[in-house]
């Protein structure tokens, strides 16, 4: 296929996609070496920002007598690094060979990160500390969540609808974390606000298409690029709203 583009570049021909990819220069037999690369690093971004999350909660922040930690939303988070991990290891599997099996895997896993990343944005900003209120609020979204994976298995593959649903669920959130971030005065809310901002305009990358340069990075290998400072400022973030959740409650106690 490249070979082929090639021949179109010289005749004047716009590049193409075949069976709904670009085509892209393997390298040792990897599809997309890129979005591998970029992927693999997501990956060890996020394990990076988990793991010094995890450490600060347990060894470095003031803990309960019983040695739970004072954050109230360490546990979400928790479950929140393990998804991002999971969806990442399957984004560098599916570039690396893109067959029915890993594709949905990295289809689901991301769907999946992205239902649950808009759970954790509204249990934070509406400050819902209950059991019983959390699942109330969680259910409805796991359920759609759940929903629509089943139906992109077992009954039709629709990537726009697919692309909709997610894109859907992306604004959601970022709108939310935007509007609590001006209204609660967080300390680190301007953190916050670039890490929205900048995402907003990297999610463009997935909605506006283009082929890849040199065969190697296109749109989608581009958004996986942005989003690795990203990451690693959004876990920066998280640490600083655990740390500040403990000091508030602290305070309170004495």
């Amino acid at each position: 296929m490249v070979n082929r583009e090639k021949d179109r570049a010289a005749s004047g021909y716009e590049p193409v996609k075949y069976h709904g990819k670009w085509p892209f220069k393997r390298v040792y037999g990897i599809q997309e070496p890129a979005s591998v690369v970029f992927s693999a690093l997501n990956l060890a971004m996020h394990f990076h920002g988990w793991l010094s999350f995890f450490i600060l909660l347990h060894y470095k922040l003031p803990v309960k007598a019983d040695k739970k930690t004072y954050y109230e939303y360490a546990g979400l988070w928790h479950l929140y690094g393990l998804l991002a991990l999971n969806s990442w290891f399957w984004s560098a599997v599916f570039h690396s060979r893109d067959v029915e099996l890993t594709e949905r895997l990295d289809y689901f896993s991301a769907i999946a990160l992205l239902g649950y990343s808009l759970i954790v944005a509204i249990l934070r900003s509406f400050n819902v500390r209950l059991e019983a209120a959390r699942v109330m609020v969680s259910a409805p979204l796991l359920a759609f969540v759940t929903t629509h994976i089943l139906y992109l298995n077992n009954y039709k593959l629709d990537y726009g609808w697919n692309m909709k649903v997610c894109v859907a669920m992306g604004i959601a959130q970022l709108l939310i974390w935007a509007i609590w971030a001006g209204v609660s005065g967080h300390p680190s809310r301007r953190k916050l606000w670039f890490v929205i901002v900048a995402g907003a305009l990297a999610m463009l990358l997935e909605i506006y298409d283009f082929p890849p340069y040199e065969g190697f990075i296109d749109a989608h290998a581009a958004w996986h690029a942005t989003t690795i400072p990203l990451t690693y400022l959004w876990w920066s973030f998280i640490k600083d709203d655990a740390e500040f959740r403990t000091s508030a409650l602290l305070n309170k106690v004495k």
